[in-house]
């Protein structure tokens, strides 16, 4: 029984006046009761893109995100570098700790750049999401292009790694987070690996829908 529900039963009520002030009075509490009802924890597990490299981090698309849905609770606990490996590595603790409704996976896109073996990224992803999805949290996997340094078997295969993983374990996926960034004027920095500040609100842009209907979704 909710908080209100129970003063609605504490409380005698004479008259259908006094209920309706009673009613009116508690309102700010009951939509107070519903947010907290409805906020989720969501845990980014990221490399330098999430971890806004180069940028002051508030001017990342996740400090962006959080602006954006200050009802909910955001963990970054995205590092430049990071690779599949590190992030399997770090998240047991980081979901024990923070038990997230939602865990957004970006990461291989450094796996891709150092040419690690597809293998080892596939196995990597589907370990994470496991573990995600073992943990309550749904999962959203973001998607990765690189550009054709290995060839194009090693190309197409990366990008593919993510499709079915995201396939194989019914989660969430955006396809490419660099769309719209990758290549745009002004949208990357010097190093062209990297967005902007200018980029950062496509960035979250990108990964809007996903995350919306994943927040709307059932837990797991």
């Amino acid at each position: 029984m909710s908080l209100v529900s129970a003063l609605f039963k504490l409380i005698p009520l004479t008259g259908s006046s006094c209920r309706w002030r009673l009613r009116w009075a508690l309102a700010p509490l009951l939509a107070a009761s519903v947010t907290a009802a409805a906020a989720d924890t969501i845990l980014v597990l990221g490399d330098s893109i999430s971890a806004a490299y180069g940028l002051p981090r508030e001017q990342g698309w996740v400090a962006l995100l959080a602006q954006q849905m200050p009802e909910h609770t955001i963990v970054n606990a995205s590092i430049s570098g990071e690779t599949t490996e590190g992030g399997l590595q770090r998240l047991p603790q980081l979901l024990e700790r923070h038990q997230p409704d939602v865990l957004i996976i970006e990461l291989g896109g450094n796996d891709g750049l150092r040419g690690f073996p597809l293998q080892r990224l596939r196995a990597n992803l589907s370990s994470m999401t496991e573990l995600g999805q073992a943990a309550g949290a749904r999962v959203l996997l973001v998607g990765m292009k690189i550009p054709p340094n290995y060839g194009p078997r090693y190309t197409s295969g990366f990008e593919q790694a993510f499709i079915d993983t995201a396939a194989q374990y019914e989660t969430a996926l955006v396809p490419f987070f660099l769309e719209r960034v990758a290549a745009e004027p002004g949208m990357m920095q010097d190093d062209g690996i990297h967005p902007t500040a200018a980029a950062q609100q496509r960035l979250l842009e990108n990964m809007l829908p996903q995350l919306e209907a994943l927040l709307k979704a059932p837990s797991s």
